[in-house]
Protein backbone atom coordinates (compact mmCIF):
# COMPACT_ATOMS: atom_id res chain seq x y z
CA UNK A 1 0.00 0.00 0.00
CA UNK A 2 1.57 3.40 -0.70
CA UNK A 3 2.02 5.62 1.92
CA UNK A 4 -0.05 8.66 0.43
CA UNK A 5 -2.86 5.91 0.05
CA UNK A 6 -2.50 5.70 4.13
CA UNK A 7 -2.16 8.96 4.75
CA UNK A 8 -5.20 10.01 3.33
CA UNK A 9 -7.34 7.48 5.03
CA UNK A 10 -6.23 9.26 8.64
CA UNK A 11 -6.32 13.12 7.49
CA UNK A 12 -7.33 15.63 5.21
CA UNK A 13 -4.20 15.94 2.99
CA UNK A 14 -3.11 19.59 1.74
CA UNK A 15 -2.40 20.62 -1.72
CA UNK A 16 -0.46 23.26 -2.70
CA UNK A 17 -1.42 26.60 -4.44
CA UNK A 18 -1.09 28.05 -7.58
CA UNK A 19 2.30 28.09 -9.58
CA UNK A 20 1.54 30.74 -11.74
CA UNK A 21 1.08 32.77 -9.13
CA UNK A 22 4.19 32.83 -7.31
CA UNK A 23 6.48 32.77 -10.42
CA UNK A 24 4.42 36.38 -10.89
CA UNK A 25 6.09 37.31 -7.66
CA UNK A 26 9.75 36.92 -9.70
CA UNK A 27 9.08 39.11 -12.39
CA UNK A 28 11.21 36.98 -14.81
CA UNK A 29 12.25 38.54 -17.81
CA UNK A 30 13.01 37.23 -21.04
CA UNK A 31 16.44 36.97 -20.67
CA UNK A 32 15.72 35.20 -16.98
CA UNK A 33 13.82 32.81 -18.73
CA UNK A 34 16.29 31.79 -21.36
CA UNK A 35 18.87 31.59 -18.85
CA UNK A 36 22.52 30.83 -21.02
CA UNK A 37 21.21 28.06 -22.50
CA UNK A 38 18.42 29.06 -24.25
CA UNK A 39 20.27 33.03 -24.81
CA UNK A 40 20.31 32.54 -28.89
CA UNK A 41 17.42 30.60 -28.86
CA UNK A 42 15.02 32.33 -32.27
CA UNK A 43 11.59 32.21 -30.50
CA UNK A 44 10.30 34.35 -27.44
CA UNK A 45 10.62 32.08 -24.52
CA UNK A 46 8.87 34.46 -21.54
CA UNK A 47 5.62 33.19 -20.61
CA UNK A 48 6.92 29.76 -20.47
CA UNK A 49 6.65 28.99 -17.09
CA UNK A 50 7.41 25.01 -17.12
CA UNK A 51 11.13 26.12 -19.05
CA UNK A 52 11.92 27.70 -15.37
CA UNK A 53 12.45 24.00 -14.34
CA UNK A 54 15.66 24.16 -16.33
CA UNK A 55 16.98 27.77 -16.63
CA UNK A 56 15.92 28.85 -12.56
CA UNK A 57 15.71 25.83 -11.05
CA UNK A 58 16.02 27.31 -7.17
CA UNK A 59 13.21 29.43 -7.74
CA UNK A 60 11.49 26.41 -8.70
CA UNK A 61 12.51 24.75 -5.33
CA UNK A 62 11.65 27.94 -3.19
CA UNK A 63 8.19 27.72 -4.20
CA UNK A 64 7.66 24.04 -3.29
CA UNK A 65 9.74 25.01 -0.03
CA UNK A 66 7.10 27.99 0.60
CA UNK A 67 4.23 25.81 0.33
CA UNK A 68 5.57 22.94 2.43
CA UNK A 69 5.84 25.35 4.79
CA UNK A 70 2.52 26.02 4.59
CA UNK A 71 1.40 23.62 5.65
CA UNK A 72 1.05 21.01 2.35
CA UNK A 73 0.90 17.57 2.10
CA UNK A 74 1.30 17.68 -1.57
CA UNK A 75 3.13 19.70 -4.11
CA UNK A 76 2.93 19.86 -7.78
CA UNK A 77 5.31 19.37 -10.18
CA UNK A 78 5.87 22.23 -12.71
CA UNK A 79 4.88 20.29 -15.47
CA UNK A 80 1.31 21.41 -16.70
CA UNK A 81 2.14 22.34 -19.84
CA UNK A 82 5.44 19.73 -20.39
CA UNK A 83 3.68 17.90 -23.53
CA UNK A 84 4.73 17.83 -27.21
CA UNK A 85 1.23 19.51 -27.44
CA UNK A 86 1.63 22.51 -25.63
CA UNK A 87 5.68 23.08 -26.03
CA UNK A 88 5.15 23.34 -30.25
CA UNK A 89 4.15 26.93 -28.90
CA UNK A 90 7.96 27.41 -28.20
CA UNK A 91 9.30 25.04 -30.85
CA UNK A 92 10.37 23.06 -27.42
CA UNK A 93 8.68 19.37 -28.01
CA UNK A 94 12.25 17.54 -28.11
CA UNK A 95 12.65 19.03 -24.30
CA UNK A 96 9.63 17.34 -23.28
CA UNK A 97 11.10 14.63 -21.00
CA UNK A 98 13.82 16.84 -19.65
CA UNK A 99 11.37 19.37 -18.64
CA UNK A 100 9.13 16.59 -16.64
CA UNK A 101 12.20 14.88 -15.09
CA UNK A 102 13.86 17.92 -14.15
CA UNK A 103 10.84 19.67 -12.65
CA UNK A 104 10.03 16.12 -10.65
CA UNK A 105 13.45 16.06 -9.52
CA UNK A 106 12.86 19.14 -8.12
CA UNK A 107 10.05 18.76 -6.37
CA UNK A 108 11.23 15.19 -5.02
CA UNK A 109 14.01 17.04 -3.30
CA UNK A 110 11.97 19.56 -1.70
CA UNK A 111 9.45 17.08 -0.28
CA UNK A 112 12.23 14.74 0.94
CA UNK A 113 13.98 17.46 2.67
CA UNK A 114 10.69 18.04 4.45
CA UNK A 115 9.68 14.56 5.03
CA UNK A 116 13.06 13.98 7.13
CA UNK A 117 12.95 16.94 9.14
CA UNK A 118 9.26 15.59 9.87
CA UNK A 119 9.10 11.27 10.13
CA UNK A 120 5.08 11.42 11.53
CA UNK A 121 3.92 13.85 7.99
CA UNK A 122 5.49 12.14 4.81
CA UNK A 123 5.41 14.80 2.05
CA UNK A 124 4.50 14.05 -1.57
CA UNK A 125 4.94 15.15 -5.31
CA UNK A 126 2.16 14.92 -7.44
CA UNK A 127 3.13 14.99 -11.32
CA UNK A 128 1.13 17.46 -12.94
CA UNK A 129 -0.73 16.52 -16.53
CA UNK A 130 -2.17 19.42 -18.18
CA UNK A 131 -5.20 19.29 -20.72
CA UNK A 132 -2.99 20.68 -23.28
CA UNK A 133 -3.70 23.37 -25.64
CA UNK A 134 -6.14 21.31 -27.90
CA UNK A 135 -8.92 19.77 -27.57
CA UNK A 136 -10.22 16.00 -29.16
CA UNK A 137 -13.90 16.84 -28.71
CA UNK A 138 -14.37 19.92 -30.25
CA UNK A 139 -13.79 21.92 -33.43
CA UNK A 140 -11.68 25.18 -33.10
CA UNK A 141 -13.44 26.15 -36.34
CA UNK A 142 -16.97 27.09 -35.90
CA UNK A 143 -17.46 26.71 -39.73
CA UNK A 144 -16.30 23.17 -39.78
CA UNK A 145 -17.99 21.24 -36.70
CA UNK A 146 -16.55 17.91 -37.85
CA UNK A 147 -12.90 19.44 -37.72
CA UNK A 148 -10.70 18.63 -34.77
CA UNK A 149 -6.88 19.75 -34.22
CA UNK A 150 -5.53 16.61 -31.97
CA UNK A 151 -6.79 13.10 -32.20
CA UNK A 152 -6.96 11.01 -29.37
CA UNK A 153 -3.94 8.67 -30.66
CA UNK A 154 -1.63 11.80 -30.87
CA UNK A 155 -2.78 12.72 -27.28
CA UNK A 156 -2.13 9.15 -25.96
CA UNK A 157 1.59 9.62 -27.32
CA UNK A 158 2.28 12.78 -25.90
CA UNK A 159 0.45 12.21 -22.54
CA UNK A 160 2.98 8.87 -22.45
CA UNK A 161 6.05 10.80 -22.77
CA UNK A 162 5.44 13.06 -20.05
CA UNK A 163 4.13 10.14 -17.73
CA UNK A 164 7.18 8.09 -18.29
CA UNK A 165 9.26 11.24 -17.76
CA UNK A 166 7.71 12.00 -14.33
CA UNK A 167 7.73 8.46 -12.86
CA UNK A 168 11.54 8.73 -13.47
CA UNK A 169 11.99 11.44 -11.80
CA UNK A 170 10.30 10.49 -8.69
CA UNK A 171 6.81 11.71 -8.17
CA UNK A 172 4.61 9.51 -6.22
CA UNK A 173 1.37 10.32 -7.81
CA UNK A 174 -0.25 11.21 -11.05
CA UNK A 175 -2.28 14.44 -11.35
CA UNK A 176 -4.83 14.32 -14.07
CA UNK A 177 -6.36 18.19 -13.97
CA UNK A 178 -7.89 20.87 -15.23
CA UNK A 179 -10.36 18.58 -17.71
CA UNK A 180 -12.18 20.85 -19.47
CA UNK A 181 -12.37 17.88 -22.34
CA UNK A 182 -13.05 14.57 -20.90
CA UNK A 183 -11.81 12.55 -24.03
CA UNK A 184 -8.13 14.11 -23.80
CA UNK A 185 -8.40 12.46 -19.69
CA UNK A 186 -8.85 9.36 -21.06
CA UNK A 187 -5.79 9.62 -23.49
CA UNK A 188 -3.80 10.79 -20.24
CA UNK A 189 -5.42 7.55 -18.62
CA UNK A 190 -4.82 5.18 -21.51
CA UNK A 191 -1.38 6.43 -21.83
CA UNK A 192 -0.94 5.87 -17.25
CA UNK A 193 -2.28 2.75 -17.96
CA UNK A 194 -0.20 1.57 -20.62
CA UNK A 195 3.53 2.61 -18.60
CA UNK A 196 2.15 0.84 -15.48
CA UNK A 197 1.80 -1.84 -17.55
CA UNK A 198 5.13 -2.05 -19.81
CA UNK A 199 6.76 -1.07 -16.37
CA UNK A 200 4.45 -3.88 -14.03
CA UNK A 201 4.15 -1.58 -11.18
CA UNK A 202 1.21 0.92 -9.54
CA UNK A 203 1.12 4.11 -9.15
CA UNK A 204 -1.65 6.31 -7.52
CA UNK A 205 -4.20 8.33 -9.94
CA UNK A 206 -5.99 11.56 -9.37
CA UNK A 207 -7.99 13.32 -11.77
CA UNK A 208 -9.43 16.70 -11.18
CA UNK A 209 -11.77 18.26 -14.06
CA UNK A 210 -13.18 21.76 -14.01
CA UNK A 211 -16.64 23.17 -14.18
CA UNK A 212 -16.48 26.31 -16.41
CA UNK A 213 -19.11 28.35 -15.93
CA UNK A 214 -22.65 28.29 -13.89
CA UNK A 215 -24.19 25.77 -16.04
CA UNK A 216 -22.38 23.05 -14.50
CA UNK A 217 -20.93 21.37 -16.64
CA UNK A 218 -17.26 20.91 -18.50
CA UNK A 219 -16.37 22.61 -21.22
CA UNK A 220 -16.78 19.71 -23.92
CA UNK A 221 -20.68 19.34 -22.02
CA UNK A 222 -20.74 16.95 -19.75
CA UNK A 223 -22.56 17.01 -15.77
CA UNK A 224 -20.53 15.62 -12.73
CA UNK A 225 -22.39 12.68 -13.04
CA UNK A 226 -21.36 12.19 -16.40
CA UNK A 227 -17.61 13.18 -16.09
CA UNK A 228 -17.78 10.87 -13.36
CA UNK A 229 -18.96 8.10 -14.91
CA UNK A 230 -16.55 8.68 -18.03
CA UNK A 231 -13.64 8.29 -15.61
CA UNK A 232 -14.49 5.52 -13.53
CA UNK A 233 -13.47 2.89 -15.14
CA UNK A 234 -9.93 3.43 -13.35
CA UNK A 235 -9.07 2.85 -9.93
CA UNK A 236 -8.33 6.37 -8.71
CA UNK A 237 -6.94 7.65 -5.25
CA UNK A 238 -9.13 10.77 -5.72
CA UNK A 239 -11.30 12.59 -8.24
CA UNK A 240 -12.49 16.21 -7.84
CA UNK A 241 -12.78 20.08 -9.27
CA UNK A 242 -10.17 23.02 -9.84
CA UNK A 243 -9.68 26.07 -11.52
CA UNK A 244 -12.75 28.03 -13.39
CA UNK A 245 -14.63 28.37 -9.99
CA UNK A 246 -14.11 29.55 -6.78
CA UNK A 247 -14.81 27.71 -3.41
CA UNK A 248 -18.35 29.38 -3.11
CA UNK A 249 -19.45 28.43 -6.64
CA UNK A 250 -17.69 25.10 -6.77
CA UNK A 251 -19.03 23.82 -3.38
CA UNK A 252 -22.57 22.25 -5.02
CA UNK A 253 -20.30 20.45 -7.68
CA UNK A 254 -18.16 19.22 -4.85
CA UNK A 255 -21.29 17.76 -3.07
CA UNK A 256 -22.77 16.53 -6.03
CA UNK A 257 -19.88 14.24 -6.84
CA UNK A 258 -18.87 13.58 -3.14
CA UNK A 259 -22.50 11.86 -3.02
CA UNK A 260 -21.91 9.73 -5.86
CA UNK A 261 -18.23 8.74 -5.71
CA UNK A 262 -16.18 5.81 -4.57
CA UNK A 263 -13.44 7.47 -4.51
CA UNK A 264 -11.79 9.77 -2.16
CA UNK A 265 -12.41 13.34 -3.39
CA UNK A 266 -10.34 16.69 -3.96
CA UNK A 267 -11.04 20.27 -4.65
CA UNK A 268 -8.51 23.18 -5.34
CA UNK A 269 -10.54 26.05 -6.56
CA UNK A 270 -9.40 29.64 -7.46
CA UNK A 271 -9.59 32.61 -5.05
CA UNK A 272 -12.54 33.46 -5.81
CA UNK A 273 -13.51 34.71 -9.33
CA UNK A 274 -10.96 37.10 -11.19
CA UNK A 275 -11.61 40.59 -11.13
CA UNK A 276 -12.01 43.18 -14.39
CA UNK A 277 -8.03 42.87 -14.30
CA UNK A 278 -8.22 39.30 -14.67
CA UNK A 279 -6.66 39.09 -10.57
CA UNK A 280 -7.86 37.45 -8.13
CA UNK A 281 -8.74 39.32 -4.78
CA UNK A 282 -9.81 36.84 -2.21
CA UNK A 283 -7.99 36.97 0.64
CA UNK A 284 -6.81 33.71 2.61
CA UNK A 285 -9.37 34.49 5.94
CA UNK A 286 -11.98 34.38 3.02
CA UNK A 287 -10.98 31.36 1.43
CA UNK A 288 -10.37 29.90 4.80
CA UNK A 289 -14.18 30.29 5.40
CA UNK A 290 -15.65 29.01 2.37
CA UNK A 291 -13.13 25.70 3.09
CA UNK A 292 -14.83 25.48 6.11
CA UNK A 293 -17.68 24.51 4.50
CA UNK A 294 -16.55 22.19 2.73
CA UNK A 295 -14.91 20.45 5.69
CA UNK A 296 -18.24 20.94 8.14
CA UNK A 297 -19.96 19.27 5.51
CA UNK A 298 -17.53 16.10 5.06
CA UNK A 299 -16.72 16.94 1.30
CA UNK A 300 -13.13 16.78 1.11
CA UNK A 301 -10.66 14.13 1.63
CA UNK A 302 -7.52 16.49 -0.49
CA UNK A 303 -7.77 20.22 -0.33
CA UNK A 304 -5.97 23.05 -2.19
CA UNK A 305 -5.76 25.96 -3.96
CA UNK A 306 -5.82 27.24 -7.83
CA UNK A 307 -5.65 30.47 -9.73
CA UNK A 308 -4.51 33.15 -7.03
CA UNK A 309 -3.57 31.46 -4.14
CA UNK A 310 -0.35 31.37 -2.92
CA UNK A 311 1.75 30.02 0.54
CA UNK A 312 -0.89 32.49 2.60
CA UNK A 313 -4.06 31.04 1.68
CA UNK A 314 -2.52 27.27 2.18
CA UNK A 315 -1.89 28.01 5.79
CA UNK A 316 -5.17 29.30 6.55
CA UNK A 317 -6.61 26.21 4.52
CA UNK A 318 -3.89 23.89 6.53
CA UNK A 319 -4.79 25.42 9.70
CA UNK A 320 -8.43 24.87 9.61
CA UNK A 321 -8.52 21.25 7.85
CA UNK A 322 -6.12 20.24 10.50
CA UNK A 323 -9.23 20.54 12.81
CA UNK A 324 -11.74 18.01 10.99
CA UNK A 325 -12.23 14.51 10.21
CA UNK A 326 -11.67 13.60 6.00
CA UNK A 327 -14.94 12.22 3.97
CA UNK A 328 -15.77 9.13 4.78
CA UNK A 329 -15.80 6.57 1.49
CA UNK A 330 -18.63 5.26 0.95
CA UNK A 331 -19.66 1.91 0.31
CA UNK A 332 -21.91 0.37 -3.03
CA UNK A 333 -23.14 -2.71 -2.34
Amino acid sequence: MSKIYQAIQKRILVLDGAMGTMLQRYNFSEEDFRGKRFKDYPTSLKGNNDLLSLTQPNAIADVHHKYFEAGADIVETNTFSSTSIAMADYNMEDLVYELNYESAKIAKQVADEFSKQNPDKERFVAGSIGPTNKTASLSPDVNRPEYRAITFNELRIAYKLQIEALIDGGVDVLLVETIFDTLNAKAALFAIDEVLEERNMEIPIMVSGTITDASGRTLSGQTVEAFLTSISHIPLLSVGFNCALGAEQLKPYMQRLSNKTEFFTSAHPNAGLPNAFGEYDQTPEQMQLLIEDYLKDGLINIIGGCCGTNPEHIKAIADVAKNYEPRQLKVYV
